[in-house]
């Protein structure tokens, strides 16, 4: 890679991000940062304490985190612990990460420790919050349990020492589930001393690093600035003057991202459907804070904002199911986990966001979706929402084609900020709320070169793969250079009952890859016009996990029909397997057709349901 092509991508990211990002890591350096000469004494126990409750109507409790066992990326594995050790990654006892030096000290990622987020996750105290549930519901025993748990988690985590210090977001999530658990356990107006040194001595570590969240341009500044809004407004309340600053600075960031990192179009500068979700939790979550303390309104630019990410995110999702196609980063990540809806669920998000900012429920019928309504005490408006229909977001590189029982969506290169996959032009279609073809999702942020390179890239997607190689060269872990702009794009459309859209591109080495939909009630036909190629070039189509066989051209399930047909000779068509992770650290196979051919010309699949 030229230093051109380099300067090109930096220049993609920001100068100003990047200088946030290099004056703080220069500061670490040379150990002149601030937030290296702050210091707090250990909060101690009780943080909440037994009270009398009114009932909840229709409340259900977590069932997570009950003894002998624990829910890590939204999945419950067996703990014999009666508590976790806060320094072991539980997927492998036997690596633990060391405990006593200075946050910065340690690195994100050690090959002694595997993915630091397996440490981190525990750390998040996502516990916290079913245990604050079930003893609101009665369970006092839970309260006793919650109590000696945070007690024992700022023993073997003084400030600021240790891994789980080094992340200010993950600082951040710790005081919105403090937060959370207040408003639960109705504490919220008169917390124990214990409990308010707690969010102090976190928004200290927080603020001194806010520039460099702020310039990485994505949920680290959201994260970090609604800590700051909520726990500075919570300790000025309470009589903490010194606190005004992080109020001030939490409220400025939550506008300035909303307005900077969320599109007209509802799109989020991640281009993920997990990372969307975070977003949308934390503002929701802001929201309600706000609303039930009674702080002065956010901007109407942030409103407008917040109402298109929510109505993005139901565009996104499936109602019958409340899944979604696995695009873009998925770190596992499920914020607020009010409801034992599974991970892959996003209606309790959806439903909380579009009550709170479009003032009208997404569903109708009562559901598991409900619960964070009832735990967060909202009022629920007897209007819905309007059904999903066909449409484009072209802002952040979206088509969204509908019919009958049929949904595809297609990914095309609008990057206004860095793109986390080499999913170009991939499509992801259902089928009464199954994911027939579908993305491979992410895996691991710390896994082996060939897993990282593998999940992230073009081969993990339903697209064609040029040369073997990714539709952008590697820059970094995390950063691709030479960002791919969209061509002969045309919106989404229906004429004579049939759906359409079209998008393209031409990659840094000539490569070009055209491809239009076209969406009718029983079928679906793709067509891939390629050129500019060297040797080779690979359609894949990711599966569905079932009993297909592949005779000639056709391949079928028994009740799908794919029919492949080329302007040019097909050099091979063949039905292999790939891996797809739709949870953090878990992967398994899927079969994936592919067709190769060796020059330029049409390929066209057609899906008969």
């Amino acid at each position: 890679m030229n230093i051109f092509q380099k300067f090109q991508t930096y220049l993609n990211l920001g100068i100003a991000n990047i200088l946030r990002v290099g004056i703080y890591r220069l500061g670490l350096k040379t150990k002149l940062h601030p937030v290296l000469k702050i210091r707090a004494e250990i909060a101690k126990s009780p943080f909440f304490t037994k009270q009398k409750y009114s009932s909840y109507k229709n409340a259900v409790a977590s069932s997570a985190w009950l003894k002998g066992e624990a829910k890590y990326f939204g999945k419950i594995i067996k703990s014999a612990a009666s508590i976790p050790n806060w320094h072991v990654n539980p997927f492998s006892p036997e690596l633990n990460i060391v405990s006593d030096k200075p946050w910065w000290e340690i690195s994100d990622f050690d090959n002694k420790v595997g993915d630091i987020k397996t440490i981190w996750e525990a750390s998040r105290f996502d516990w916290l919050i079913a245990m604050a549930q079930r003893a609101r519901l009665g369970d006092r025993s839970e309260l006793e349990r919650l109590n000696f748990w945070l007690q024992d988690w700022i023993n073997n985590n003084p400030p600021y020492l240790g891994a789980n210090w080094k992340c200010a977001q993950e600082a951040s999530i710790r005081v919105m589930h403090l937060a959370l658990a207040s408003m639960i356990l109705e504490q919220t107006s008169n917390p124990t001393s214990g409990l308010k040194d707690l969010i102090h001595l976190h928004l200290k570590r927080i603020a001194p690093t806010t520039d460099y969240a702020i310039g990485q341009a994505n949920n680290h500044g959201i994260s970090e600035a609604g800590a700051l809004f909520i726990g500075g407004s919570w300790l000025i309340m309470l009589g903490d003057k010194t606190a005004k600053n992080w109020e001030k600075m939490g409220r400025y960031w939550l506008e300035n991202r909303a307005n900077n990192l969320i599109e007209i179009d509802g799109t989020f500068s991640q281009y993920s459907v997990t990372y969307h979700r975070m977003m949308l939790d934390i503002y929701a979550f802001c929201e309600v804070w706000r609303r039930k303390q009674k702080l002065a309104t956010f901007s109407q630019a942030t409103y407008f904002k917040l109402t298109k990410a929510t109505e993005w995110l139901v565009q996104m999702c499936d109602e019958k199911t409340g899944d979604t196609p696995n695009i873009g980063a998925n770190d596992g990540a499920n914020l607020f986990p009010l409801s034992d809806s599974d991970y892959r669920d996003f209606r309790p998000s959806i439903q909380l966001a579009s009550v709170v900012f479009l003032n009208r429920k997404a569903y109708h019928k009562l559901g598991l979706w409900d619960q964070p309504l009832i735990w967060l005490n909202i009022a629920t408006p007897k209007e819905t929402i309007d059904l999903p229909n066909s449409t484009s977001m072209d802002k952040g590189g979206f088509h969204i084609l509908r019919k009958g029982k049929v949904v595809v969506y297609m990914r095309y290169p609008r990057f206004r900020f860095r793109p986390s996959q080499a999913d170009a032009l991939h499509c992801d279609i259902w089928l009464n709320g199954e994911n027939i073809a579908r993305d491979a999702g992410t895996y691991s942020y710390n896994a082996s070169e060939k897993d990282i390179a593998y999940f992230s890239g073009t081969k993990a997607h339903n697209t064609v793969e040029f040369d073997g190689r990714d539709q952008m060269p590697r820059l970094g872990r995390f950063l691709f250079a030479d960002w791919l702009k969209a061509k002969n794009v045309e919106l989404v459309s229906e004429q004579d009952g049939i759906v359409s859209a079209k998008a393209g591109y031409r990659d840094n080495l000539g490569a070009s890859h055209n491809r239009s939909l076209r969406l009718g009630e029983n079928k679906f036909i793709c067509v891939d016009e390629i050129a500019g190629f060297k040797s080779k070039a690979i359609l894949r189509w990711r599966l569905i996990p079932g009993e297909w066989k592949l005779n000639g051209n056709e391949l079928s399930d028994g009740k799908i029909l794919i029919k492949i047909s080329a302007s040019i000779p097909i050099i091979r068509i063949a039905l292999t397997t790939g891996e797809e992770s739709r949870y953090y650290l878990q992967k398994n196979q899927i079969p994936v057709l592919e067709v190769e051919v060796n020059q330029a010309g049409i390929l066209t699949t057609e899906f008969n349901f």
